[in-house]
C-alpha cells in the first residue's frame, strides 16, 4: 500500500513544480525580452535489494528557450531590440555584469541609462550616465549620440558605446532576477557583429497557446495522482474492515 501512495504522492509534487514553471512563463507573457524556461520529467529507479521496484519521477530543469520573439515598432528613440542573436549587457543589483534581451531603456533621474526593468546598460566603462540633451540617437552597433543642450543639430556628440555581447548560449545559466550570466563568472567581450534595431522592442518568446495547453495537461494529471491516492485510502479502509470483521 505504501508504495501506491508515494509513487502518487511524488508524481503529483513534481507536476506541481512543473506546473509553477508552466505559470512562471505564461505570468512574463507581456515582460520584454523574456526568455521561457524549460522544464522535462526524468524517471529515478528506486534501487534497493533484487530488481528497482518501482520508478519515481523528477522534474529537472531542461534549460531555456533562447528563440527571438517578435519585433515590435514602437517609435520610441531609447527602444533598442538585437536582430538575431546577441545579449545587451547591464548591471545586476549585486553590481555584476549581467546580459538580457530587454531593450526598452530610459533614462532615471539621475541621468543613468537602465531597461524598463532598472537595471543600469553598460558602456565601455561601466554604467552609461546620459548629460542633458535636445536630442539622442542610438546606432546599430550600440554608439550613443547626443545634442547637448543649446547647440546646433550639427554638434551631435559621442558619448559612449552600448556593451553588446555574443556569447554561446551553453556558457549561460538563468538567475532568479530574469538575467543571464556566464557561468564562469566572467564578463563576455563585446561583439560588433551584434546589432541593434532602433524603434523597436522584443516581446517574450512564451508561446500562450502551448502554455495554456501545458497548463491543463498538467491540471489532469494531478488531478490523476490525486485520485490514486483516494484509491489507496479506499482501499486501505476496506482492508482495515475485513481484518476487523476476521
Amino acid at each position: 500500500m505504501d508504495r501506491i501512495i508515494y509513487t502518487a504522492m511524488n508524481g503529483a509534487r513534481q507536476i506541481m513544480l512543473k506546473q509553477a514553471s508552466n505559470n512562471h512563463n505564461l505570468a512574463n507573457l507581456n515582460t520584454t525580452g523574456f526568455r521561457a524556461d524549460l522544464d522535462a520529467f526524468r524517471s529515478k529507479p528506486m534501487y534497493g535489494p533484487g530488481q528497482p521496484s518501482r520508478v519515481y519521477v523528477q522534474d529537472n530543469r531542461a534549460g531555456v528557450d533562447f528563440a527571438q520573439g517578435q519585433l515590435i515598432t514602437t517609435g520610441n528613440d531609447l527602444d533598442v531590440a538585437i536582430g538575431g542573436e546577441g545579449f545587451i549587457a547591464v548591471q545586476d543589483k549585486d553590481g555584476n555584469e549581467s546580459y538580457t534581451r530587454r531593450g526598452d531603456l530610459r533614462i532615471s533621474p539621475g541621468g543613468v541609462l537602465e531597461n524598463g526593468a532598472g537595471y543600469p546598460v553598460m558602456g565601455n566603462g561601466g554604467p552609461i550616465a546620459i548629460p542633458p540633451y535636445e536630442k539622442l540617437d542610438i546606432g546599430r552597433d550600440g554608439t550613443i549620440s547626443i545634442k547637448p543642450l543649446g547647440q546646433s543639430a550639427a554638434s551631435m556628440a559621442v558619448i559612449d558605446r552600448i556593451k553588446l555581447v555574443n556569447p554561446n548560449t551553453l556558457d549561460l545559466e538563468k538567475t532568479r532576477s530574469g538575467l543571464f550570466r556566464l557561468t564562469s563568472g566572467e564578463d563576455a567581450d563585446p561583439d560588433a557583429s551584434v546589432k541593434l534595431e532602433t524603434g523597436m522592442i522584443e516581446t517574450s518568446n512564451v508561446n500562450p497557446i502551448e502554455a495554456m495547453v501545458n497548463m491543463i495537461e498538467l491540471a489532469r494529471q494531478f488531478e490523476m495522482h490525486v485520485n490514486i491516492l483516494k484509491q489507496a485510502q479506499e482501499m486501505d479502509t476496506s482492508a482495515a474492515t475485513v481484518a476487523r470483521l476476521g
